[in-house]
């Protein structure tokens, strides 16, 4: 049988090319970016508001102070009841429902036809590029895509204009040649009642020749196992047996890919992540050997960066990309052509390499544990949970982790609700692994638990089956893009799921 992917191939050269000039040219493809944005943006009312049009370097554009959802929220809501040229030319008609996790108010972040196509569907081209580029043999195109999406509804009464999930925003403008290869149809895709659409998604890919699969880990996963279910195997290879490679993004894989290699047994399958967010698409795994992303720097995002340990200070120093240093934490500042400028989206990184810029996710500006001075990030949790899994061969589903403030004996420690997917024989034993690992990979912990004086051992509440899909579906937060919030400095998620627990 020919193999159609030989001939697609030679289409994503170009784009193979441009992005490994990101090693020797990163400050000038990022300040061409710059100048692009300022120059399409100088006529709005923001533009005006900043004197666009006398901008000439980047010493001039951080001039703009940085903003959070809170600050720009009256000018979303505006161009969201259809006002034009505000935040960016023109007017933007679709808006990305986010709420991160699962905090009740939401963001509706405005997406652009711009930004569609030169943030979120470049990002989506870039990763099929840099698949095929490592992997010669691909038939990628030889079968379907199976994409899972979330769902978007009438934004107000506005014609043509939709808010919702990015994912829906994003199946609903794909081009028509695109559904040729992927499954679900759109009506499905874009069902809102996440577990009747994930049984009839289940029900039609069950029977398609499924080369690639994309999507959140935590949701897909409840997809294979459906299909695994309905056709009777535990081997996903053996219903889909030309699959070769999973785009993930969304949460970290960590948890979840002990889970998927069991489940998919194939020496043909690939992983690679991605950084695809509401408000843009930042990054691709582009080596499958480094768990760094490279950060994409000719889309239409201008990228800052605020050191975490001057985050909350009244005036921190914000670098740009060619500034930042390596293996330290900064949240990400972002300016697009979504209509966000200066923007600070709430993710942390760290940078591994500059030649060119790679880097990791630690976690959420707001998501972490530092009620007693110990600093725990998202980042180290994974790690942690990965070496207590490999040391008792337990698997996590889904996890969250809250401080437990001083009791009448005056002890405070950390609280950690666990959903197993595969229980270790010993919690015990799981929990004391975690909590050494903890230690040896951040400094701040291991002081904060030194002989047990500031922090006891971490204590685990073993959460019943399904405990966090029933919590999130109480909130109406199943599918899409919906998250469980890994870390918290305050106990109001642990609080809610403890009483479930029953």
């Amino acid at each position: 049988m020919m193999n159609i992917t030989k001939l697609i191939r030679p289409f994503f050269i170009p784009r193979q090319k441009a992005i490994a000039s990101y090693a020797l040219h990163a400050e000038a493809i990022q300040m061409n970016v710059l100048r692009n944005l300022i120059k399409q943006a100088s006529a709005t009312e923001w533009g005006l508001k900043y004197d666009y049009k006398h901008m000439k370097e980047y010493a001039d554009f951080k001039r703009i102070p940085v903003q959070t959802y809170e600050e720009i929220k009256e000018y979303v809501d505006r161009m969201r009841h259809g006002e034009k040229d505000i935040l960016w030319p023109g007017q933007v008609s679709w808006y990305a429902k986010s709420s991160g996790t699962t905090n009740d108010k939401s963001k509706f972040i405005p997406v652009s036809k711009e930004g569609l196509q030169k943030v979120h569907y470049a990002g989506g081209r870039d990763s099929v590029a840099l698949y095929l580029q490592n992997n010669p043999d691909s038939r990628l195109f030889s079968g379907k895509a199976l994409i899972l999406g979330g769902s978007h509804a009438p934004n107000y009464n506005l014609k043509h204009s939709l808010v919702g999930d990015l994912s829906a925003i994003l199946i609903e403008n794909i081009n028509p040649v695109v559904n040729l290869i992927r499954v679900p149809k759109k009506e499905i895709a874009l069902l809102s009642d996440f577990e009747e659409k994930m049984e009839k998604i289940a029900r039609i890919a069950m029977n398609q020749n499924i080369t690639n699969i994309s999507g959140v880990p935590s949701w897909m996963l409840a997809v294979i196992k459906r299909v695994m279910e309905l056709k009777g195997t535990d081997n996903l290879a053996e219903v889909w047996p030309n699959l070769e490679i999973f785009f993930h993004g969304g949460v970290a894989f960590t948890p979840y890919r002990e889970q998927y290699q069991q489940s998919i047994r194939s020496s043909n399958m690939h992983y690679m992540e991605t950084y695809n967010a509401s408000e843009g698409f930042f990054g691709i795994q582009n080596d499958p050997t480094d768990p760094s992303m490279l950060l994409m720097i000719d889309y239409d995002v201008f990228y800052e960066f605020i050191p975490m340990d001057e985050f909350d200070t009244p005036d921190p120093q914000i670098v740009p990309l060619w500034e930042v240093e390596l293996n330290k934490n900064y949240a990400m500042v972002i300016s697009t052509s979504c209509g966000l400028w200066r923007y600070i989206i709430g993710d942390t990184v760290k940078f591994t390499s500059k030649n060119p810029y790679k880097f990791i996710i630690t976690g959420r500006t707001k998501h972490f544990i530092n009620a007693f001075g110990e600093e725990l990030m998202v980042d180290n949790a994974e790690k942690g949970l990965e070496c207590a899994c490999k040391a008792t061969g337990a698997q996590v589903a889904e996890y969250t982790a809250a401080p437990v403030f001083m009791g009448a004996d005056a002890k405070c420690r950390h609280q950690w609700m666990i959903e197993f997917a595969v229980q270790p024989d010993s919690v015990d034993y799981f929990a004391e692994v975690l909590d050494k690992s903890l230690q040896e990979i951040n400094s701040d912990y291991e002081a904060k638990r030194h002989k047990n004086i500031t922090l006891q051992p971490l204590e685990i509440v073993v959460a019943r089956p399904d405990l966090f899909h029933d919590w999130l579906k109480g909130k109406g937060k199943l599918g899409g893009q919906h998250k469980v919030p890994r870390l918290s400095n305050n106990r109001d998620y642990i609080d809610e799921l403890i009483s479930l627990n029953r």
